[in-house]
């Protein structure tokens, strides 16, 4: 998610990001509008060109954000490109739906979007005629900087256009996949509407030399865009079917609840580890970080580990998915995880050591299907 988009804010909650492929938009805008114009270029306007896309597009992900939440599904994160936006949602596990109910979800959901798009357009277009200034909806070209006004209803309509391909993520797409998982399991709907993206991408990016240029720059987006969702697929495949005794460590510190603070200082200056169990005999007592110990030596000075350690913390057993220790982490903003057996502990699952074994796990996934595939 954070390997080719930007942080930009959070909205409502929700973190939103930039893919880099936007960054490009004021760029490819200028370049046209500079060939179309002899030379001639307005660059503030063209920025205002790439700000109405990007209004857009947060516009008809905003609509399918609220309508995804009549479905239990609660957005975390989204991440906007020129066409559409690649949201991660985080589903209620009280009442899962079945499979049928979950292909018309996404089906409604998919519809969203384009019509989303289509309403604003339709509104925006009624305020243009309304107003004195007189506006031309349908003089060629649709899409420009000279007249911001015409692009903001056009580039709506685009949108929805465009969306309808059935190039996956966009929304065509995702309905193209919630018809295959009809036959096929999730994973493999997902991989046979990518592979189809991946092919609509090349064509797109190959017949804008000799068409129009902007079908090479829908080409790198619905590209970048299945990627995305290719890697997204990937990571839940690891984190539904990989358990924690695949992933955690087995070879760890520990610190007492009598040592003292610099001690345990100490300790931690020659471990990798940020966060630390907190072992008294057998039993575990408490959970204690890094940040935890130095904090508490400038605003205390030198005590006792128990003093300062958390006495509540998450515990999980060898056989838990990945998927449900990640949640158990990000629900408490917690470093670490214990593992127990038979109220023994016996190793410990991190954030970091989370994070780099999903990328790695995810990474031969990827590799095992490629070489399968070929």
């Amino acid at each position: 998610m954070r390997s080719w988009s930007i942080q930009v804010g959070r909205l409502f909650g929700v973190e939103v990001r930039l893919h880099l492929t936007f960054f490009i938009l004021p760029l490819f805008i200028f370049w046209t509008e500079y060939s179309a114009h002899q030379g001639k270029a307005n660059g503030p306007r063209d920025l205002a060109l790439a700000g109405i896309v990007l209004a857009c597009v947060g516009a008809r992900e905003c609509g399918q954000m609220l309508a995804a939440r009549r479905y239990g599904m609660t957005p975390k994160a989204v991440i906007l490109l020129p066409l559409s936006g690649v949201t991660l949602y985080e589903e209620s596990r009280v009442d899962k739906p079945s499979a049928n109910k979950l292909r018309k979800r996404d089906i409604h959901l998919a519809l969203v979007g384009p019509l989303v798009s289509l309403t604003l357009a339709l509104l925006i277009a009624g305020v243009v005629l309304a107003t004195p200034l007189r506006t031309s909806l349908w003089e060629w070209p649709f899409l420009q900087s000279g007249n911001l006004r015409r692009s903001l209803v056009w580039a709506n309509l685009y949108l929805a256009g465009l969306n309808l391909l059935p190039a996956y993520p966009l929304d065509g797409g995702r309905i193209l996949r919630a018809l295959f998982s009809r036959t096929l399991d999730p994973a493999a709907a997902t991989r046979r509407a990518v592979s189809i993206s991946y092919a609509i991408a090349m064509v797109f990016m190959l017949a804008g030399p000799f068409s129009n240029t902007w079908l090479t720059l829908v080409g790198l987006v619905i590209f970048s865009a299945a990627q995305l969702e290719e890697r997204a697929v990937v990571f839940q495949s690891v984190l539904d079917n990989v358990r924690l005794e695949e992933v955690m460590l087995t070879d760890f510190a520990t610190l007492s609840p009598a040592d003292t603070l610099e001690d345990a200082l100490e300790k931690a200056v020659h471990s990798l580890q940020d966060d630390f169990p907190v072992v008294r005999g057998s039993d575990m007592v408490g959970v204690i970080s890094k940040q935890r110990i130095l904090e508490a030596l400038r605003a205390e000075g030198n005590g006792y580990v128990q003093a300062v350690m958390n006495k509540i913390f998450e515990v999980s057993v060898r056989q838990e998915s990945l998927g449900s220790a990640w949640r158990k982490l990000t629900s408490r903003n917690s470093g670490m995880i214990s593992v127990v057996e038979n109220e023994r502990l016996v190793g410990i699952v991190t954030l970091q050591n989370l994070m780099h074994s999903m990328a790695l796990l995810a990474e031969s996934r990827k590799l095992r299907r490629d070489n399968t595939d070929s």
